[in-house]
């Protein structure tokens, strides 16, 4: 199982308490900010530095061969998200790009965008998380520059959203239910997870 990706004890942990309160919208509760070591803080910082903006020539060609094929697929499905075909290229490059250089399933992330955001870029939240991946102003602080606005910006804000949800996959030792739950700060509660999963399912591709 790749690094990141939900497995089936994930899925379920999640889809079998399914039930009727599942089905609602999480609570948009946000990332909880937490103290850092200045070791995780100083190489969560270095991810987003050097991460750059996308270019997939930097990518192993393998995943460059998977990206056309994910592209060409998903494209449409995005149409109703994103009209305009350039628009949906860049997207969907952005995720991809941002997705595999932190070892997550690109799916993953395009789960957490459409519960989280709905794709819209300039979301926030009713707690101020901001962008795609509703990410919370204080990690502009913690691992950017300290400008808020730039999570707004679709390359800043899929980067700090992929480093954010790797770094809690690696605290929660690559359970995706419970990191997952802290992405939204509601730890070892089902509703958001289980959203994310749902969401999945229409993003799913095999070359993910």
């Amino acid at each position: 199982m790749k690094p990141g990706r939900w497995s089936r004890r994930d899925s379920l942990l999640g889809l079998a308490s399914l039930g009727a309160s599942a089905w609602l919208p999480p609570a948009h509760a946000g990332q909880v900010e937490e103290p850092l070591a200045d070791a995780v803080r100083g190489a969560l910082r270095m991810s987003i530095e050097a991460a750059g903006p996308p270019n997939h020539e930097l990518l192993p060609l393998p995943s460059r061969q998977r990206y056309a094929r994910w592209e060409r697929d998903l494209a449409p499905r995005l149409a109703r998200q994103k009209s305009h075909p350039l628009e949906r290229e860049e997207f969907l490059r952005t995720v991809w790009y941002y997705a595999v250089r932190q070892g997550l399933d690109p799916t993953l992330v395009m789960g957490v965008v459409q519960v989280e955001s709905a794709f819209r870029k300039y979301a926030v939240s009713s707690v101020g998380a901001r962008g795609y991946m509703q990410v919370m102003p204080f990690w502009a602080r913690l691992i950017g520059n300290g400008d808020a606005g730039v999570l707004f910006d679709l390359n800043a804000n899929i980067s700090f959203g992929c480093t954010i949800l790797r770094h809690y996959l690696d605290r929660e030792r690559g359970d995706t239910f419970l990191a997952l739950g802290r992405y939204n700060g509601s730890r070892g509660r089902a509703p958001y997870p289980n959203s994310v999963y749902v969401a999945m399912r229409r993003w799913a591709h095999p070359d993910a």
